[in-house]
């Protein structure tokens, strides 16, 4: 990990709950179909044991996604996920009612995305993350741009960057 300026180490060290989009950042974006024709994504190891990691730190977790998959509910149960939004066609909405649920301030929160829905939640969060594939107004967004792609560990360098941040 590269130098991280203080304004970002400030951000990350108040930061009580981590909560973030799916398609795009949890995984690379992409949607397959098997010969079933049922939807599967691919999850990245890595960023799972940041996401435990963070729990065991303390810090909540969520995701908040328009999209609707039985898979990403086994994964959430898995890592111990407490908020899981699915299907939500206003994500500022949920966003509200997962920090209202969690005892936490928009300052409080880190919101990772990677696409245009996600501006007003990364507008709202006291730590806004862009995957570096992102759409280019979500970069703009950004208080952090992460090194790594969506599905391919940018949620692990956000989690290293939050537990650094506090040593």
């Amino acid at each position: 990990m590269e130098k991280i300026s203080d304004d970002i180490l400030i951000r990350a060290r108040k930061i009580k709950l981590v909560l973030m989009d799916c398609d795009g950042v949890l995984t690379d974006g992409k949607i397959y179909f098997n010969e079933r024709g049922e939807e599967t994504k691919a999850f990245n190891t890595k960023d799972g044991l940041g996401i435990v990691s963070l729990h065991r730190a303390g810090i909540a977790t969520g995701i908040i996604t328009g999209r609707i998959f039985k898979g990403l509910e086994r994964r959430a149960e898995e890592l111990g996920i407490r908020f899981l939004r699915m299907g939500c066609e206003d994500k500022t909405e949920e966003f509200e009612n997962v920090i209202a649920d969690a005892g936490v301030s928009a300052g409080e929160t880190a919101y990772i995305g990677d696409d245009l829905p996600d501006i007003a939640l990364l507008k709202r969060a006291g730590l806004a993350v862009a995957v570096a594939d992102a759409v280019k107004e979500v970069l703009a967004a950004a208080h952090y741009v992460t090194s790594k792609n969506g599905g391919d560990g940018a949620v692990r360098e956000v989690t290293n960057l939050i537990l650094l941040s506090r040593k």
